[in-house]
């Protein structure tokens, strides 16, 4: 496997440009209203509320200016509003970018303005969900808006991983978290096409109607696929089916079953062995991500799967017209490296952002997933069965714990609640959960969202590989692929409830 290397500077390194004045009330109904310069039109405006559509104020609001590096600030007023005007406007470079921050919350933005997208944006390695306006052109963006969510606060619910043997209490098979499966999960429609009642996906039927291609061809292969190809009657169009990203073709494993790793009574036909996804390995851009099917392992066999030169099947994807019983994550990834793969499309629940909240008692909080996590994430170093009793035990008072918790509160965590961790647009995602990053002036930006994650090494997961029970599913901490090591092994663990 390979262990990914990233620069990263602690500090946010972009000139802070002190161009208007702060938030306050706004008689015009715009809210806390920054206005940089009176002589340009443009102007973005917008609310900030909670889940239950409560006003959250004082928020700061940045406006970044990529053309130049510099920002300005306002903050939300009572009723939850803000406001820029008189951005910069007619110069051919850059964009703004919106953001909001604000202690113990974190954001989701979305703009139903055609002159403003929700973008994905890297300022020095801290990956920030914006708002991005032209600056090229005079424009008026209003619904700028922020969703506002707090520790407790969830995008998406898990889905269980379906291990239903127990190997030892207190694991995957004996605990079960999760949302339940549907009691028949795949339908086969009949044209070719299997809907998954679970996530909504509707996938082609023949799993091997492609043969093995490079990564560039299956991308191609799954784009230009359409109705009276592969055995298809659905009346599908090029450009609707598409490579699945790495979270959408995890969500087809099966970790009870082996030879291959889908459900019992599944429909698929021809269902082969590795399989690319669209999601490139951000450690190393040559190449993607493939899961292997005879037991559902990431692969990464020591060079690499190269996208110009290692061959792997195409399971072609498609988005379904109802919902399924979950809604998967995106990815993360934002970047794109071919026609329509996973940083194009970016499918999924969009990823908070800050998306972790530091309780201040030894806990982290997701805001995607609404998980809870232990933050010393080198407290228990053991083999994965006494690692199992170590969590079960796991109170207040140990591991850095002031949050009141009590034994049996905490679990070792199963494939699907460590993988819901990861966020592709990282090249080395133990580097990112320990990297605090600072302001200008040495603040604290965002904390580091565990203490001691360790890298290059393996993390346990709670559940079993059902092709070899003496293997138990880890994810290496680097680059957070799926690995089965030896149950006898010592290895860390995050703790999870």
């Amino acid at each position: 496997m390979r262990a990914m290397t990233m620069s990263m500077m602690l500090i946010v390194t972009s000139a802070l440009c002190a161009c208007g004045g702060g938030g306050g009330s706004d008689p015009s109904g715009n809210g806390g209203h920054t206005q940089i310069n009176s002589v340009q039109t443009t102007s973005v405006t917008g609310a900030i509320t909670d889940l239950h559509g409560n006003p959250i104020s004082g928020v700061k609001v940045t406006a970044f200016w990529t053309n130049t590096n510099t920002e300005v600030s306002t903050t939300t007023d009572s009723r939850g509003a803000y406001g820029f005007s008189g951005l910069s406007a007619n110069s051919p470079y850059g964009n703004y970018e919106i953001r909001a921050e604000k202690t113990g919350y974190a954001f989701y933005p979305s703009v139903v303005d055609a002159n403003g997208s929700v973008i994905k944006s890297d300022y020095n390695a801290l990956y920030r969900v914006v708002i991005a306006v032209p600056s090229s052109r005079a424009v008026n963006v209003s619904n700028a808006n922020f969703m506002a969510y707090v520790a407790g606060d969830k995008l998406v619910s898990l889905p269980r991983t379906s291990q239903s043997v127990s190997y030892a209490s207190g694991d995957d098979g004996a605990l079960q978290s999760g949302v339940s499966w549907p009691s028949t999960r795949f339908v086969d429609n009949n044209d070719g096409t299997v809907n998954d009642k679970l996530s909504g996906l509707v996938w082609l039927k023949n799993a091997a109607c492609f043969s093995a291609s490079n990564w560039t061809a299956a991308l191609a292969s799954a784009n230009q696929l359409a109705n009276g190809a592969c055995g298809l009657s659905d009346g599908s169009t090029v450009g609707q089916w598409r490579l699945p990203s790495s979270g959408e073709l995890e969500s087809l494993v099966d970790v009870s079953q082996s030879n291959p790793a889908l459900s019992i009574n599944h429909p698929f036909s021809n269902v082969g062995t590795t399989y690319w996804t669209s999601t490139t390995y951000r450690g190393v851009t040559s190449e993607a991500w493939v899961i292997r099917f005879t037991d559902g392992r990431y692969i990464n066999d020591g060079v690499g799967n190269l996208k110009s030169t290692s061959l792997n099947l195409v399971w072609a994807v498609k988005s379904g017209i109802t919902s399924g019983t979950v809604n998967l994550p995106a990815t993360g990834q934002f970047i794109p490296y071919g026609t329509n793969d996973d940083g194009a499309v970016h499918k999924g629940v969009g990823l908070t952002s800050p998306r972790f909240i530091d309780k201040s008692d030894g806990t982290v909080t997701d805001t995607v997933t609404g998980l809870v996590w232990l933050k010393k994430a080198d407290c228990i170093h053991l083999q994965w069965v006494d690692a199992i009793a170590a969590v079960n035990s796991l109170s207040s008072g140990q591991c850095g714990l002031t949050d009141g918790s009590t034994a049996g509160q905490w679990r070792l965590p199963n494939r699907t609640e460590l993988l819901s961790l990861v966020d592709r647009a990282e090249t080395n995602q133990a580097l990112r959960f320990n990297t605090a990053f600072y302001n200008a002036d040495r603040s604290v930006n965002q904390p580091a969202i565990f203490n001691n994650y360790i890298e290059f090494e393996f993390y346990w997961t709670s559940s079993t590989d059902a092709a070899d029970t003496t293997l138990a599913w880890t994810v290496f901490s680097c680059d957070f692929g799926v690995y089965d090591i030896a149950k006898t092994n010592v290895g860390y663990t995050l703790a999870v409830r």
